[in-house]
């Protein structure tokens, strides 16, 4: 009785001592982190597991000599076992909680909370999936040990392994979509096709790249609702990434409206328009005419903006401005049908109607920069060179044409 006695008073003491030393080096590493970001997260994310593992351990001890006159006693060797995988338990724990702690002290350094943030969405893309794959490697791993504490299971092992190969086809067979999918995640994480906070185009869905994980993707629909995919649907099927190289995107609104409508004032206005809000990121605004057949012509404002969200804004905005403009300003405009009546020479009204204020006349020979995509500024020379290559330039020199012979010495 006193030996039992013995045995709990060691393991309460061990456990006593065991959390006494993990809050002294809790305290410690709280005040000396104070301008260290990697201690502060050990502080606080580890400190929990770091106490289950010191316990564990200091009991597992504690009773392993403290039982030395039950050696081979049945409940010594059963209370034993469950220690130990108690502490397995507990270290898989602890190397996880440091894991996630460095993954989350380089995390900080990336902010994605800027304009600018599409190497800080790659970088946490690839955490956040190396995360979890840590996570559930070092799952498996634990339960690998834990179950070769058994017996009976080392026992076996060597059947196992004899069959490893039947076994290893069967489940490949029976997994084949799941490690189709988790290969697909990891693919994603690392050849940056698709980032979280991406702004996407799938299913004829706008929206954004919300969570991604091994096995599926969720996107946000602008309206709330939420996208689930396969992560092999990214790897398989064509999607449009409107954020892959840079968050400032370009948008259009189209209009068609009757061939009277002055095109130079028009884009005048929508220049005005532009410039007089913040949505607009003073890349581009261009107007121009796409096409002009079936009795009306095709009017394209082309605009761009910082980021997805301001772009549709701006979109609708310039929309109801220059619909307003046409029916207050233009409404000869409009679209219509028109039936002439009378001979060729007839002299019809709409064709005199006079513009409320003069156009500005552009210099002879020249374009404006507002209706012109490729050229005519910094932003459009760089389209242009980056859809048809960087201009030679070094001259094609041109032969020079031999003088005719003299007439007298052809004789």
């Amino acid at each position: 009785m006193h030996s039992y006695l013995a045995t709990v008073v060691a393991a309460l003491a061990a456990a006593a001592i065991a959390l006494a030393v993990v809050e002294v080096v809790h305290r410690l590493t709280r005040r000396w982190g104070r301008r260290s970001l990697l201690l502060t997260e050990l502080t606080e994310h580890a400190h929990r597991s770091f106490q289950i593992a010191a316990t564990v351990l200091a009991v597992q001890f504690a009773v392993r000599f403290s039982t030395g006159y039950a050696v081979g006693t049945a409940w010594r060797q059963a209370l034993l076992h469950l220690l130990v995988l108690a502490v397995i338990a507990a270290a898989a724990w602890l190397v996880a909680s440091l894991l996630m702690v460095v993954e989350d002290t380089a995390l900080a350094r990336f902010r994605v909370d800027v304009p600018d943030n599409r190497h800080a969405r790659r970088v946490r893309t690839q955490v956040v999936m190396l995360r979890r794959l840590t996570v559930v490697v070092i799952v498996v791993l634990a339960a690998g040990v834990m179950l070769m504490t058994f017996p009976a299971v080392r026992g076996i092992g060597a059947g196992v392994l004899t069959s490893a190969g039947v076994v290893g086809i069967v489940a490949a067979l029976a997994a084949q979509s799941l490690l189709g999918n988790v290969f697909a995640g990891l693919q994603l994480a690392f050849s940056d096709a698709v980032r979280l906070d991406d702004v996407v185009v799938v299913e004829g869905e706008w929206g954004r790249i919300e969570e991604l994980t091994l096995s599926y993707v969720v996107v946000q629909v602008w309206d709330d609702r939420r996208l689930i995919l396969p992560t092999s649907y990214f790897t398989s099927t064509p999607f449009q990434n409107w954020t892959r190289t840079e968050a400032a995107v370009l948008g259009t609104a189209e209009f068609e409206v009757d061939w009277s409508i002055p095109v130079q004032a028009m884009r005048e206005e929508l220049r005005r328009l532009v410039e007089g809000t913040e949505l607009w990121d003073g890349r581009v605004c261009v107007l121009q005419v796409t096409d002009a057949t079936g009795g009306m012509i095709k009017v394209r404002a082309l605009v761009s903006a910082s980021n997805a969200g301001a772009l549709w804004d701006l979109r609708c905005l310039v929309r109801e401005h220059l619909v307003a403009w046409v029916r207050d300003h233009r409404p000869t405009a409009m679209p219509r049908l028109r039936a002439e009546v009378g001979d060729g020479g007839g002299v019809l009204p709409w064709q005199w109607v006079q513009p409320r204020r003069p156009s500005r006349r552009a210099v002879e020979g020249e374009v404006p920069d507002d209706a012109r995509l490729f050229g005519g500024s910094h932003d459009g020379d760089a389209r242009q060179e980056a859809f048809t290559g960087p201009e030679d330039p070094t001259p094609t020199p041109t032969p020079t044409p031999s003088p005719a012979p003299h007439p007298a010495t052809q004789r």
